[in-house]
């Protein structure tokens, strides 16, 4: 969930970003000649802001991976523990019936 929210908002800065900059450069008072060479800086400024994003992107990632990674492990934690619970709990009631040398009543389905 988390990562879609953050694919989500990446996505939403780069439309924002290039809408942002259609608007501009229509309505921008700029004649030909400077608008030309202002998009001509902008392209050259896309590689850098290409490779910005990218490390941003990866920083998130290794988050996520890390954040997954740890819930994970709790989760293996906690079912380690309710199979242990389990099986202490089964051995317990086969001691008790064995002690006992009761036969457990059938369920109710089988009685009627």
């Amino acid at each position: 969930m988390s990562n879609n929210r953050s694919g989500s908002f990446i996505g939403g800065v780069l439309l924002g970003a290039a809408v942002g900059t259609i608007t501009g450069l229509l309505m921008a008072p700029r004649t030909g000649k400077e608008t030309r060479q202002f998009l001509k800086k902008s392209a050259d400024a896309l590689p850098e802001l290409a490779e910005d994003l990218s490390t941003s992107v990866q920083i998130q990632a290794d988050r996520l991976s890390e954040s997954a990674l740890r819930n994970w492990d709790g989760t293996l934690e906690r079912l380690r523990d309710a199979i242990a619970a389990g099986v202490e709990a089964s051995q317990k009631e086969s001691q008790i019936l064995k002690g006992n040398e009761v036969t457990p009543e059938p369920p109710m389905l089988d009685r009627l």
